[in-house]
């Protein structure tokens, strides 16, 4: 039997961060960080006036407003009318309310401003799907498992008249973000195992999740292990360390249950780097390493060299021994030197990361 196995970086279906469209990654890496500083503060349980100060700072540098309606910004307080709110005034002459002592004695939470991907976007992510035509495709960088359901019935089927997947999941994890790992399969998910890790423990401080997801294989476990470890934009080189040692354990775990076992995903960083060595120093084998593959050495951006390599389809030896082809579908990213002719510009590309796929014979 024929499978093809996937995994893709969608950079979100529908909707995504205004952050990640705005500028550069130094633009990012300020917002981001600020971000992180505003959730840190606003978690504290008692807050001083040197909290009460940064919050309004920080709020006020973001073009955040009591009425939430100025579209320039890019963090925002979400709080449930009716409830204990945080702030108090009109515009952005706003000021924390004197009664709120700290984290319990207000309801809401700060989240990164999203707004709608191009309707181009998202046809041309649709587009690299339905070309990969994968059996199983690991999805990186979607909003929710009800996202990841709308788009395959909407527009996968609806639009491109591709056969809808008949099984998709998605568990949310720890990023906050909205950039979760999901999965489409033609093939049932029978369990899945989600590792929402403690961040009280120093070896598992993860922002990112990995799911282990069970599928049917005509009676036959297949394990995919899905990832999306820590960006470079900011740092993140020790989470990400603390990812691959991670993942590396679970591989090794999941081969003590089935033989077949996929690690996968964008992993944002290259071969031989210290995050990837731990995978390295496993069982895995990259299927771009396969005889079959020719092509450009690079997964995302212009994808020319070893640097552009961050998205991994990884397998165990009895898997590996099973591949036939390996494929870059690399059309979708507008930096890529032929792309789709519907990719025109950043702003419609499907995503700047390629699609890796391999094709088995089980």
């Amino acid at each position: 039997m024929s499978i093809r196995i996937a995994t893709f970086n969608c950079e979100n279906l529908f909707r995504r961060p205004i952050v990640f469209s705005a500028g550069n990654d130094p633009v990012h890496n300020a917002v981001l960080e600020d971000f992180r500083k505003l959730v840190e503060i606003l978690d504290h349980h008692t807050y001083t006036a040197d909290d009460k100060t940064k919050i309004i700072e920080l709020l006020k540098k973001h073009s955040v407003d009591v009425s939430q309606e100025i579209s320039t910004q890019t963090i925002l307080v979400n709080e449930p009318r009716g409830q204990a709110r945080l702030l108090k005034g009109e515009g952005r002459n706003i000021e924390v309310r004197a009664e709120v002592t700290g984290r319990s004695a207000w309801v809401g939470w700060a989240e990164l401003a999203k707004g709608d991907l191009s309707w181009d976007a998202v046809k041309n992510t649709a587009r690299v799907i339905a070309e990969v035509n994968a059996d199983i495709l690991l999805t990186v960088e979607v909003e929710d498992r009800l996202t990841l359901h709308r788009f395959n019935r909407q527009v996968l089927a609806g639009q491109f008249d591709a056969e809808p997947y008949p099984f998709n999941m998605l568990i949310d994890g720890n990023d906050i973000r909205g950039i979760d790992v999901g999965l489409f399969s033609r093939h049932p998910i029978t369990s899945i195992r989600s590792h929402i890790f403690d961040k009280k423990d120093s070896r598992e401080i993860f922002s990112r999740d990995c799911p282990e997801f069970e599928i049917d294989i005509d009676g036959e476990p297949l394990w995919l292990l899905g990832n999306h470890f820590k960006s470079k934009l900011g740092g993140g080189a020790d989470k990400r360390k603390l990812q691959g040692e991670r993942v590396a354990q679970l591989y090794r775990a999941a081969l003590e249950r089935s033989a077949h076992v996929v690690v996968a995903g964008d992993l944002n960083d290259t071969p031989g780097s210290p995050p990837l060595t731990f995978l390295e120093a496993t069982s895995l084998k990259d299927a771009m390493t396969h005889a079959s593959y020719e092509g450009p050495p690079g997964t995302h951006g212009k994808c020319t060299s070893h640097n552009d390599k961050i998205d991994y389809l990884m397998f165990s030896p009895q898997l590996f021994a099973k591949v036939d082809t390996v494929e870059v579908e690399r059309r979708g990213i507008f930096e890529f030197g032929t792309p789709f002719d519907t990719v025109t510009g950043p702003g419609n590309q499907a995503s700047d990361h390629a699609a890796v796929v391999a094709e088995l014979d089980l």
